[in-house]
């Protein structure tokens, strides 16, 4: 049964190689996405932000996968972003992704927030059907500055 937990220095370069790889296996866009973001080698340090958390899968020392959120510039007082929510192909249909999410999403309100925003892609059908379950809407556009300018689907859930 995996581990979940906060995220350590030590995984940094095992969710990096999972994030990059997912955008190979589902041909998704490079740049001007996380794949091409420098923050995806140090996410540790991203997420020593004070208002953020980050959660990870590990199974006998090995990650998984992860999900975090965090406070992207330019969102309005009260929203974070679900970010950098991805799994190695041997964690997938397993319902690691949905306890990471909520695990996520639960931190949200001990954070100050009251709304969480994503950004996706149309490739990872799969991830935006549990988005939708979950309660995240649509959005006709991006928000905030997240630098990823290449996503091509936006969410929103309120959460309480």
């Amino acid at each position: 049964m995996p581990t979940i937990r906060t995220i350590e220095q030590r995984d940094n370069s095992a969710l990096a190689k999972i994030i990059r790889n997912i955008f190979i296996e589902f041909d998704a866009p490079k740049v001007g996405t996380v794949y091409d973001d420098p923050n995806t080698d140090r996410l540790y340090e991203v997420f020593q932000h004070p208002k953020s958390t980050y959660y990870l899968a590990e199974e006998n020392r090995e990650v998984l996968g992860g999900c975090g959120l965090y406070p992207t510039e330019g969102l309005p007082e009260g929203c974070a972003e679900l970010v950098k929510f991805y799994l190695s192909p041997a964690a997938r249909g397993k319902g690691l992704g949905k306890i990471l999410m909520e695990r996520a999403i639960a931190a949200a309100p001990g954070l100050g927030y009251k709304q969480v925003y994503l950004e996706t892609f149309d490739q990872l059908a799969t991830a935006v059907g549990m988005y939708e379950k979950a309660g995240f809407r649509k959005l006709e556009q991006p928000m905030g500055n997240s630098g990823h300018y290449n996503t091509t689907l936006w969410m929103i859930m309120d959460v309480k």
